[in-house]
């Protein structure tokens, strides 16, 4: 009878830890997962303010491992591509799964083209993959060589200057590149560079899941919101407002990119009720009420580890 018992509550300490055994490991993948900031972004400032706002935390308390890196607060898919690839060279693991927000998407498949053999997945967090209708009327008003432009670029150069100050970093800055590098026709002549890897280049569409750069498979993802205003105490929310007019009115967007220029490989969703903003948890998780974003980086980092990435 004491065998019984003893037996039984074994195997109810056993049934009780399972669960949290699962948790535990919930997002632990094989590869590390680097998280690349979008155009005007940084890793962390004074430790105190990150990009992806305790995402990393969130990813790491059920297991995975997490860099973030900081390249260009604003410069060419091109540059801040090179910058990636030299972080990643630095690392000891010989493979790394992207997740990456806005430009951070085209600078991340930029990495890939570079060294394919070290990229194991890129995921795009409304990315920037065909370009942005914003980035095109922002060209528009600013025509190249104009005093407008001139300024313009002066005041984005000396911000990202300010950044690297703030975040310990010495990257160069362009903003004039970084806005090329964003306008629909910028996106289209690097994807035509890229071979157009993982981006559908005739439709409102992904692509195959697995893409092939340099004799390398690579899984390809993307996810994004349609939503414009979603939280009426953000003050980042007005500002998506006003940029949202650069689209159609049937067009849904994030208030920066429309939908379908975020299309990239395995589709994830398109539904979810968050904008540009929210898709890394801003301002500091004063975000959309409807779609937890955190929850999305914990689902992708569970997906990642059941395909062996």
């Amino acid at each position: 009878m004491r065998k019984l018992f003893t037996l039984a509550v074994m195997l109810g300490c056993f049934i009780m830890a399972a669960p949290a055994v699962s948790h535990a490991s919930f997002t632990k993948t094989k590869y590390p997962i680097v998280l690349v900031h979008g155009v005007a972004g940084f890793d962390t400032v004074g430790g105190l303010i990150n990009y992806f706002h305790t995402i990393p935390w969130n990813l790491e308390r059920s297991g995975a491992k997490v860099y973030t890196v900081s390249v260009s607060f604003v410069n060419s898919s091109q540059q801040r591509g090179v910058q990636l690839a030299n972080f990643i060279n630095t690392l000891p693991e010989p493979k790394f799964n992207l997740m990456a927000h806005s430009q951070g998407a085209p600078t991340s498949r930029v990495t890939a083209s570079l060294i394919p053999h070290r990229i194991a997945s890129i995921t795009s967090i409304n990315g920037v993959n065909k370009g942005s209708k914003v980035a095109d009327v922002i060209r528009g008003i600013m025509p190249p060589g104009s005093y407008v432009e001139g300024g313009a670029n002066a005041i984005a150069n000396a911000v990202g200057g300010i950044v690297n100050a703030l975040t310990g970093n010495n990257n160069p800055q362009n903003g004039i590149a970084a806005l090329e590098t964003l306008t629909t026709p910028g996106t289209t002549q690097l994807n035509n560079a890229l071979g157009w890897k993982g981006v559908n280049p005739n439709s409102c569409a992904g692509t195959n899941e697995t893409v092939q750069i340099g004799g390398h498979n690579i899984r390809f993802f993307s996810w994004t919101g349609g939503v414009v205003f979603t939280n009426v105490l953000d003050i980042l929310d007005p500002f998506f407002l006003t940029t949202s007019l650069a689209f159609s009115r049937n067009e849904p967007n994030d208030g920066l990119v429309a939908v379908c220029s975020t299309l990239m490989g395995n589709v994830i969703g398109t539904h979810y009720q968050i904008n540009h903003g929210d898709a890394v948890n801003h301002l500091l998780g004063l975000r959309s009420i409807w779609t937890d974003p955190v929850s999305l980086y914990r689902s992708q980092a569970n997906r990642l580890k059941n395909r062996g990435l």
